[in-house]
């Protein structure tokens, strides 16, 4: 066992090389989209600790306008950082230590000057003043911005969603990936009548002298900025409680008053969806903040500890089934795909977003789990088998690095696939639920990469599954089995994949035999398989290995 493992470690160093670099692309980036996402010395040099986010929302005018505190500590000495907003805002002010700063801006990259040398380890503090409109998403949340629009009682109803675009399309921020604030209080000031509803929990109202109220929500665990939301509206709240892996954990639905009753019913998926994750995952990562589930003007989006909701009450996805199965019917999809984003996201945060793998195949992959824990394992894996269908094989599923790119939209369905693949290879269910677990255990309220994660499977289960990865990550077509007659009792097989030396086990059933048998199908070279006597047919294991098959 120590021999294997060694042998294993040198296999990892040498082949995890593969995810650190980015991918080709025809896309050509440009200097914005560097400076958003290459965490560059401007921003190296510096770590958030905390901020308050701290603005008012003029609803009628579609206007905000306020100011963002960062505390950070110096990595290195230092006198001039970067941090990110949009240019479509007006900065009045950046101050420090009471004095108004220097600072220059290029696209959406703002640099500030210090009037004297930041040495490191120190902890200090500066504040961005700042106002104006906020883009308004077209078809949020596939495309970021604010919504403005109102209830059936025409009361206002406000939210945003900036996965992608960045949090720095609303609030100045170091809107880097990478970087998760270790806390954060975020107060929201919302016209008279009005609610506001965000991450963390509630701990004060104001009322100010306009009638207006101030809302500060304090987020007592790190949060990725894209996460940091606000929800503005005439809400009516009722509340719940679970009793969890680590005790009680409070639970708070915030809907529109005309679907209370509606609401009541519909949420007890969330209840179902808890004990499931839990069991797979761990306990849910936010105990001290809670979990809600905030009804939303837009289909959904996983804000931490303020999953927005906006299924319209109905199971499925929209009412219909990804699957094509009938099996995702008889739950809303909306609820469990965004919380299982509490695991996968917010837990396990990717640093860069070319990595956003990490967040979508692993919650697109919880579905299939959730039908498990409802219907059992055969079930769960025709669900993941069926998203098939919307998978596109057109693109790596990893991204270019460093210039805020995603990868091919299959990280969703064919990242599922995957992972229900490597789940098969490892042919040990308690092993796989432990793997899931200890990720969650190891690299939760943390930012990584895939060759973190990839390298912590590899480990855990034993297997140096980094090709196995590699193909499916990397590049857009899935590897196909080759399989022939040599003669009447033998058959000769080998994958052809785009991945050198690519050596993914199957399965197959031989004629007359009720069990699955693995074979090692390596791309180098062919192998045979003897029989005692001719066979007909070999049954490929295609129901949970994503593969092509010639025969």
């Amino acid at each position: 066992m120590k021999r294997f493992n060694f042998l294993l470690l040198l296999l990892l160093l040498f082949s995890l090389h593969t995810f650190s670099q980015s991918n080709s692309s025809s896309k050509t980036f440009t200097r914005a989209d560097s400076l958003r996402g290459t965490l560059s010395p401007l921003r190296a040099c510096f770590d958030v600790n905390y901020y308050h986010l701290d603005v008012k929302v003029d609803v009628d005018k579609q206007y905000i306008s306020g100011s963002n505190l960062i505390r950070f500590t110096a990595t290195r000495d230092f006198n001039k950082l970067q941090v990110d907003l949009f240019d479509n805002f007006e900065i009045q002010q950046i101050t420090f230590k009471g004095r108004k700063l220097n600072f220059t801006t290029e696209y959406d990259a703002i640099f500030v000057d210090f009037p004297e040398l930041i040495r490191k380890g120190a902890i200090e503090e500066l504040t961005v003043f700042y106002s104006g409109n906020p883009l308004i998403a077209p078809n949020a949340p596939w495309d970021g911005g604010f919504i403005f629009t109102e209830d059936s009682g025409g009361a206002p109803w406000v939210a945003v969603a900036c996965q992608g675009l960045g949090a720095s399309s609303w609030w100045p921020n170091k809107d880097h990936q990478s970087d998760e604030v270790d806390s954060m209080l975020i107060s929201i000031t919302v016209p008279r009548g009005l609610q506001n509803i965000s991450n963390g929990r509630l701990i004060s109202k104001e009322v100010q002298a306009d009638g207006s109220t101030r809302f500060n929500w304090f987020v007592s665990y790190p949060i990725n900025n894209y996460n940091v939301t606000l929800n503005i509206g005439d809400f009516a709240h009722f509340s719940d409680t679970y009793e969890g892996e680590e005790g009680k954990l409070s639970l708070d639905y915030y809907v529109l008053r005309e679907n209370l009753e509606k609401a009541k019913q519909h949420f007890k998926d969330v209840r179902t969806m808890l004990k499931c994750f839990e069991y797979w995952f761990g306990p849910y990562p936010f105990y001290r903040d809670g979990y809600k589930l905030i009804e939303s003007p837009y289909l959904g989006m996983e804000h931490q500890s303020a999953v927005a909701y906006g299924n319209k009450y109905q199971k499925g996805y929209q009412g219909s089934d990804w699957s094509k199965t009938g099996l995702g019917l008889s739950w809303d999809y909306l609820i469990i795909h965004e919380s299982g984003h509490e695991w996968f996201g917010n837990n396990i945060t990717a640093k860069d977003f070319a990595d956003l793998w990490i967040h979508e195949a692993f919650t697109t992959y919880s579905e299939g789990l959730f039908v498990e824990c409802l219907k059992g394992k055969k079930a769960g894996a025709a669900y993941i088998k069926g998203e098939r269908s919307a998978i596109k094989n057109d693109g790596p599923i990893i991204g270019s690095y460093n210039v805020n790119n995603e990868g091919s939209g299959d990280m969703y369905f064919k990242g599922a696939n995957l992972l229900h693949s490597i789940r098969t290879i490892i042919n040990d269910d308690d092993k796989w639920r432990n793997i899931l677990k200890g990720l969650n255990h190891t690299f939760g309220l943390k930012t990584v990469t895939s060759a973190e994660i990839i390298s912590y499977i590899n480990e855990k289960s034993g297997r140096n599954l980094t090709k196995v990865f590699e193909q499916y990550l990397n590049h857009a077509t899935i590897p196909t089995l080759e399989i022939r007659r040599a003669s009447a009792s033998t058959i000769s097989y080998r994958w052809k994949a785009d991945v050198s030396n690519f050596d993914m086990p199957v399965k197959i059933k031989l004629p007359g035999k009720d069990e699955w048998q693995f074979i090692y199908p390596a791309s180098n070279k062919a192998r045979n398989l003897n029989f005692k006597g001719a066979v007909s047919s070999i049954q490929v294991d295609t129901d949970n290995f994503y593969i092509d098959v010639i025969k």
